[in-house]
């Protein structure tokens, strides 16, 4: 048997994932956390292969999905970590793969798949939706082009309204650190301002 965790701040949705998981013969529900933090209390806790792992948390939550799937893949013999997220942009993919997500699967996947990426991410095979896997290759065929995980973090921020100041505080870098990401930002996306590099960015799907 597979046993899984589920993590998610949404009851409905841990039902339905419950739901469509219980229906495979080798699959066992063994836990579910509403928190990232009880997540991580409980794939240190409880005998669990696969944690589905959702990446927003509400306001209930101090962590969110990637910083606790770093928490949890920290450990020896620590269980695999499947995102399963409705975010698929590169602000969202790249900081859960780093922290050492196995898989990274959107949740209108069809049941079949997502019984596919389980078994897979127990078996320490990665699992990728395929808008994320096709970005991933791009990323890999064009790294010249591609926007780094800072760089994405910075420009997530200026397109929420934050001033190079702002950015500066939140991140702990110096404003001159800023404006320089900032300018390789816009060499790479082919632009000259701010606005023009959210734009662009959010057209390509790197953030939001």
């Amino acid at each position: 048997m597979i046993r899984l965790l589920i993590a998610d701040d949404h009851p409905v949705v841990r039902a339905g994932l419950r739901a469509v998981l219980e229906s495979e013969p080798d699959f066992a529900i063994v836990a579910e956390a509403a928190t990232a933090e009880r997540a991580v209390e409980l794939a240190a806790e409880a005998a669990v292969d696969v944690v589905l792992m959702d990446l927003q948390f509400g306001p209930g939550s101090a962590m969110n999905g990637a910083q606790a799937t770093a928490a949890i893949t920290a450990r020896a013999g620590a269980p695999r970590v499947l995102v399963v997220t409705t975010y698929d942009t590169d602000a969202d993919t790249l900081p859960a793969l780093e922290a050492g997500a196995t898989g990274y699967l959107l949740k209108d996947a069809p049941p079949e798949e997502l019984a596919q990426a389980v078994r897979a991410a127990a078996a320490g095979r990665s699992a990728l939706a395929s808008s994320v896997a096709d970005r991933l290759l791009e990323r890999m065929r064009t790294p010249a082009a591609a926007l780094s995980a800072r760089e994405t973090e910075v420009l997530g921020l200026v397109a929420d309204g934050l001033t190079n100041q702002q950015v500066s505080q939140r991140l702990h870098l110096s404003q001159a650190t800023v404006k320089s990401h900032l300018v390789h930002i816009y060499t790479k996306l082919g632009v000259d301002s701010r606005t023009a590099a959210v734009r662009e960015a959010r057209g390509r799907g790197l953030i939001r």
